[in-house]
Parts: structure tokens; C-alpha cells; sequence
């Protein structure tokens, strides 16, 4: 590694890392103060508060990363360049590629490692984070009673449950229509019963008190039934109670198994895929900002830290806002979940290309 490299990581890393903590030491304020109301209503004790911002530091390094990475390198080549040492590099024949060889290793080394943070760490953080809002501020509350689920499992069947009780993992009023194929035009069995069981140890579900109807081409046969076990329902209770539904505190493992079983049980997964993808594609945006962002700052420029930071914010806000706006649509289904959830980096990716050369011309 020559010195120039070392010098250049050494304002880049140093910066980030400044930036970093800025930035979280903000977010932590803002939402302090818009707590602050709840936490003194509610009597949360203190060490609680601070147990609850050391959960949620996590989930804000997420989401600061990209901020921190893109003001480190559009603060360290804005720098170089008005100590005008940025010029004595070219000179010395350091084109904008090999300039910007070491930001954007350390920017994809600080994405791989966030795959894994944000997979697996954020939603652990998240899950505590969110259980001293349900326990204290009584925020995110979710009942494990539902009433008139309906769900289809598999491509040939669909269950009505009119009560669930997730506590018990019981069910009342239940009824499961057997399809003879996917298009659930046609009744093949029908099975109702007044209760419906979850037994743990087994895994199966147990309808109790009910009647058996089978459809055949001639006719119809009934028999009535004390307990009736089902061996090939693909959910269970807590995907009724749907308690798991929330991917941030879910880890990218977990996010797949639920997908898998929604899948099987032939439901609708777009959002959910959507969510899974973005674990890995959200870390890669600390690249793309690497990217974009380096060519603003390669010339000269008037504005010093101010507009470093301006075009930061303005840079990862157009990012954000393009972000959410394509997950939409991957959660309504018009576009494929792996491209909604690449095609911001996609999009800032190409544009930051056509930026570079444009710069090295």
C-alpha cells in the first residue's frame, strides 16, 4: 500500500467514523424528545431508557452508514482537493479509478460485514427494542386473539377459523374446504368442527366435536367425528396470530423460513420477499454512495464542509425516497422483490459510472 493510500484511508476511515457517531448522537436527541413525553407519563425508569437507545443504536448505524461513508468521501476528496493535493496526485498519474480503489474497499468490506449486522444483529436489537415499547409505552401491541381468519393452505385447501386464541393455541368454529384442484372451484372434502387444537409436542392440529363431508361424482357421504387429526397443515399458531409478520425483527434466517411456510401455504409473499432481499441489498448502498458521490468533490469546488454535508443529506434523501417508492411496488406485486430491491442501487450505480467518466474525461 503506498502512503498516499494510507493517507487517504486514514482522512476517509476517521471521518466515517466521526460522521457515524454525529449522526447517531442526532438521531438519538430527536427521538429523545419525542419520547420524552411517553417515557415521564408511563414513570420509565431511566435505566430502562437507556436499556431501550442501546437497542435501538443498532437499527440507527443501519441506517446511518451510507449517510456517514458518503460524507467521509465526498468531505475527504473535497479536502484533497482544496489543499490542492488532490492536484498533485493527478500529476503524479493517479486517474479518479485508482483514486478511488481504497474508499470503495473499505466501503464494500463495511458491506459484506453489514449483511451480517443488519441480518442478524439489527432484528435481535429490534426485537428488544420493541418489547420495551409494547411493555412501557404500550406501542406496537399486537393481540394473540384474531377473529374470521381466513388462509389458504397449499394450492387446494382454505381454512376459517371465526376465533383464535394464541395464548392456548385453540381455535372455535372452524371449518377446512378441500379443493380437487387449484382453481377452488370444485368441493372435493369439507371438514367443520366446534374446536380446533394445536398440539406442540406433535406439531398437527386436532379438530374436535366435528362432521366430515366428502363429495364424490354420485353423491355425498357424512360421518360426524370426536377428534380428527390433520398431519399435512403446513402453518401454525403463530403464523395465525401473524406475530412474525414484522421483518425488522425477524433475522435474515427466520425471514426465509416464514417465507417458506407462507409459500407453502399459498399465500401472497411479495412484501415479505421484498424485506428479504433489501437485508442484503440495503449494506451495498455504502458502494453505490462511494460511486455516486466521489465525482462531486474530484474538482475543485467552492462551499467547503457545508456543501459536503448539503450534498450528503440531498444525495441519501433522493436514495431513500427512490428506495421506498420502488418498494411499493414490490409489495403490490408489479415488479419482481430481488429487482425492486436491487434497482435503487442499480439506478445510483449506473449514474454514479456515468458520472466518473464524465469527470475523467
Amino acid at each position: 500500500m503506498k502512503i498516499a493510500d494510507k493517507y487517504i484511508l486514514k482522512q476517509f476511515i476517521l471521518t466515517t467514523i466521526f460522521g457515524l457517531i454525529t449522526f447517531m448522537a442526532i438521531f438519538v436527541i430527536i427521538d429523545l424528545m419525542e419520547n420524552l413525553d411517553d417515557f415521564l407519563d408511563n414513570n420509565v425508569d431511566n435505566a430502562v431508557i437507556v436499556q431501550y437507545y442501546f437497542a435501538f443504536l443498532p437499527e440507527i448505524i443501519k441506517l446511518m452508514t451510507p449517510v456517514a461513508i458518503l460524507l467521509a468521501s465526498l468531505f475527504t476528496t473535497g479536502k484533497l482537493a482544496s489543499n490542492n493535493e488532490l492536484t498533485a496526485l493527478k500529476a503524479g498519474g493517479m486517474s479518479i479509478y485508482r483514486y478511488m480503489l481504497p474508499l470503495i474497499t473499505v466501503a464494500f468490506i463495511v458491506s459484506i460485514a453489514s449483511v451480517y449486522f443488519n441480518g442478524w444483529i439489527v432484528p435481535y436489537a429490534n426485537q428488544q427494542k420493541f418489547s420495551i415499547e409494547r411493555k412501557y409505552l404500550h406501542k406496537n401491541l399486537e393481540s394473540t386473539a384474531r377473529t374470521n381468519i381466513y388462509l389458504q393452505d397449499g394450492k387446494k385447501r382454505i381454512v376459517f377459523i371465526a376465533y383464535f386464541d394464541g395464548t392456548t393455541g385453540t381455535g372455535t368454529r372452524t371449518s377446512i374446504q378441500e379443493f380437487t384442484d387449484s382453481s377452488l372451484i370444485t368441493i372435493a372434502q369439507r371438514w367443520d368442527g366446534v374446536q380446533f387444537t394445536w398440539d406442540s409436542t406433535s406439531q398437527q392440529w386436532s379438530m374436535l366435536s366435528g362432521r366430515h363431508r366428502i363429495v364424490q361424482q354420485y353423491g355425498e357421504s357424512l360421518t360426524t367425528f370426536d377428534s380428527y387429526t390433520f398431519n399435512d397443515l403446513t402453518f401454525s399458531p403463530k403464523d395465525l396470530v401473524k406475530k412474525v409478520e414484522r421483518p425488522e425483527e425477524m433475522n435474515y434466517t427466520e425471514l426465509g423460513d416464514f417465507i417458506t411456510r407462507q409459500l407453502s401455504s399459498g399465500n401472497d409473499t411479495a412484501r415479505w420477499l421484498v424485506d428479504y432481499h433489501n437485508k442484503v441489498a440495503f449494506p451495498f448502498a455504502s458502494v453505490i454512495v462511494v460511486l455516486f458521490g466521489i465525482p462531486f468533490s474530484f474538482g475543485k469546488r467552492k462551499g467547503g464542509i457545508a456543501l459536503q454535508v448539503g450534498i450528503s443529506a440531498a444525495v441519501v434523501f433522493i436514495y431513500m425516497v427512490f428506495m421506498k417508492i420502488s418498494n411499493v411496488f414490490g409489495y403490490n406485486g408489479d415488479l419482481n422483490p430481488l429487482l425492486t430491491a436491487w434497482l435503487a442501487n442499480i439506478i445510483f450505480f449506473t449514474a454514479g459510472m456515468v458520472n466518473i467518466l464524465r469527470v475523467n474525461k
